[in-house]
């Protein structure tokens, strides 16, 4: 009787579970993105890569930059999670695009401008590197920030720019056509332009799967792209993180109308860039070289005069924000010497002005170095999945100081510190060794000369106790720490035995390496250049007339440092930066006025901080 009920109950049961299964794939909800802490979180169903897809296309934009007199395609690869085809699951897009995914013509400095010839002079025209091999296959351009954002509910795309790789057109370095081209795959993102499977096919390709709502990021070139994208003002680029971007190629190879390189790439320029990444259509690549590089750039980019112009005007992102709208988070090292962290900064004041949702992240390393991930998660949460995460409430600047880890950034109301202000400081005498940097105005003072050459580097007459090639001031020996924020500015009258002269600054911390053996450039606060001969004019420079004083005021690289206690700030003047500047025949004089000559440093609590701290 019992066997028998029971045998009543399975049946029962069983019949209750065909009717009601409870299969736990059956009652799971589709795949979706989830959020704690105001972060997108990993999704296990978009983890695995064996269930992503991936694609690649062809968008078309609205202009033809290689001549041929049809509008140019930009090569396009797309990863997502299958679910957006399984579930017609739409996510929103982190796109990343570059000149570089498909090869480069390497740095060999044979292909570099010679610096070895007097400011002024012609210079010899440089060799051309072989033609780039591209690399690659289809359909995947690139495997950058895939495994990042992928995960987290995001479709990840990669474009590579005008004349590299797949895509069609001329690289231009900074021209409008490359602004235009990442705004082209925007515009295919969010269903206004149209996509092709093949280059030249007609087969059209639709983004059924975007939310239309787009972020960019990148680091260097592909930091640069984002912000180019975001001048055009198109629709759907919502929030970008440009990480150590050139903002504009005047202040990448020029700074404040003197030929300068940036470091590590002495003798580079814009037409040597264009090589470097020109790995397009061979068919179509004399064009290029033609009417962009030899015409355009030739021309343009001046290397005789250093002056800046409307070429240089046109490769300036500053000039073109009036559009923008996409939210702000950039990020930069400030100890970056190849994109200087001058390129981030005048771009956040600017989209501060503007109103614009923005942030900055320093940190104390070198060029790259994105934000930490959480950061930039927080900022595509909010911008891209509109979830209220309190971001554009979070502090304005993030910086890592200097004995922290880049993960651990410290927050501050803004950058430079609201708390800064500019402390004055003059000179005394003291060459060929060194003079002081005093807070009161001296009484009269002579003028000390020193002489070029650039044999040395910058911190070899830093750390030299005695050398007629720089000028040295120190202030009296921190008995605290003095924490600097902002930019510093200097004010030189000077005069040289030649009608040119190059000009270089550097603030320093000495004793050089505080008695530790630590990087030797821990003790560069921050530096600058300038051509003495733009003393009236950034646009048009006058040759000197040796002897006779000239004054200029240009600004220092940006910077936010604590100065440790029992250090001492230095202000180095000299000639040509042996890693920087053209290398003229050493013997240049240049003499400097110390009466007209100062400069105003950025002090956190002002002078009253300064005093205290040497008290």
């Amino acid at each position: 009787m019992k066997s028998s009920k029971k045998l009543i109950l399975s049946v029962v049961c069983l019949v209750l579970v065909q009717l009601c299964p409870i299969d736990s794939r059956a009652q799971k909800e589709p795949a979706k993105p989830f959020f704690e802490n105001g972060e997108a979180q990993i999704v296990k169903a978009f983890e695995d890569p064996a269930y992503w897809i991936r694609e690649d296309l062809w968008v078309e934009t609205e202009f033809d930059s290689d001549g041929d007199g049809l509008l140019d395609r930009m090569h396009v690869d797309v990863t997502r999670p299958r679910q957006t085809e399984s579930e017609g699951l739409k996510l929103p897009v982190v796109y990343n695009s570059s000149p570089y995914f498909a090869g480069t013509a390497g740095n060999n400095r044979e292909f570099f401008w010679d610096v070895r010839h007097e400011i002024g002079e012609k210079p010899t025209q440089h060799v051309h590197p072989p033609e780039i091999q591209r690399r690659g296959k289809r359909p995947i351009i690139s495997k950058g920030h895939v495994s990042t954002w992928v995960p987290r509910g995001y479709v990840v795309v990669h474009s590579s720019s005008p004349g590299t790789g797949l895509s069609d057109g001329s690289p231009t370095v900074g021209g409008d056509n490359e602004s235009l081209a990442p705004k082209a795959v925007i515009d295919w993102l969010c269903g206004r332009a149209k996509g092709y499977k093949t280059r030249r096919g007609d087969e059209e390709v639709e983004a059924y799967w975007s939310t239309g709502k787009v972020g960019m990021t990148g680091t260097s070139y592909n930091g640069t792209l984002p912000l180019a994208a975001a001048t055009t003002g198109v629709e759907g680029l919502e929030a970008i993180i440009p990480v150590a971007p050139n903002t504009s190629y005047y202040h990448y190879y020029r700074s404040n109308g003197l030929v300068r390189s940036p470091g590590g790439y002495l003798g580079e320029d814009v037409d040597v860039l264009f090589d470097f990444i020109h790995s397009g259509d061979l068919d179509k690549r004399a064009f290029a070289r033609k009417t962009v590089r030899d015409d355009e750039m030739k021309n343009g980019q001046d290397r005789i005069t250093g002056d800046y112009n409307d070429f240089w005007a046109g490769r300036d992102y500053l000039n073109d924000m009036e559009p923008m709208k996409a939210a702000l988070l950039m990020s930069h090292g400030f100890n970056d010497w190849n994109v200087m962290p001058e390129h981030s900064y005048r771009i956040y004041e600017a989209a501060k002005a503007k109103g614009i949702p923005t942030q900055i992240y320093y940190h104390q390393n070198g060029h790259g170095g994105p934000p930490p991930i959480s950061m930039m998660n927080r900022w595509f949460t909010r911008y891209l999945f509109g979830v209220e995460n309190g971001v554009e409430n979070d502090p304005k600047a993030w910086i890592v100081r200097e004995d922290d880890e880049r993960d651990k950034p410290t927050p501050y109301k803004d950058y430079p510190n609201p708390d800064a202000s500019p402390v004055t400081f003059f000179l005394t005498s003291g060459a060929p060794a060194h003079g002081a940097l005093v807070t009161v105005q001296p009484s009269e003072q002579a003028n000390e000369t020193l002489v070029d050459n650039y044999s040395f580097s910058g911190e070899a007459l830093a750390e030299a106790e005695i050398t007629e090639h720089r000028l040295m001031y120190v202030s009296p020996e921190l008995k605290e720490e003095l924490h600097l924020s902002g930019k510093s500015k200097i004010t030189i009258k000077a005069a040289s035995s030649k009608p040119a002269v190059n000009l270089s600054v550097y603030l320093v911390s000495l004793p050089w390496n505080n008695g530790r053996r630590v990087k030797i450039t821990d003790n560069i606060i921050t530096r600058g250049w300038a051509d003495l001969q733009n003393y009236k004019s950034l646009r048009e420079s006058q040759p000197l007339k040796p002897g006779t004083f000239y004054e200029i005021t240009f600004e220092l690289q940006p910077d936010d440092q604590v100065i440790k206690a029992g250090q001492q700030i230095g202000l180095m003047i000299f000639s040509s930066d042996k890693d920087f500047t053209l290398h003229p025949k050493p013997g240049t004089e240049l003499t400097v006025d110390l009466n007209g000559t100062s400069i105003e440093i950025p002090v956190v609590g002002g002078a009253d901080a300064y005093n205290k701290a040497i008290q």
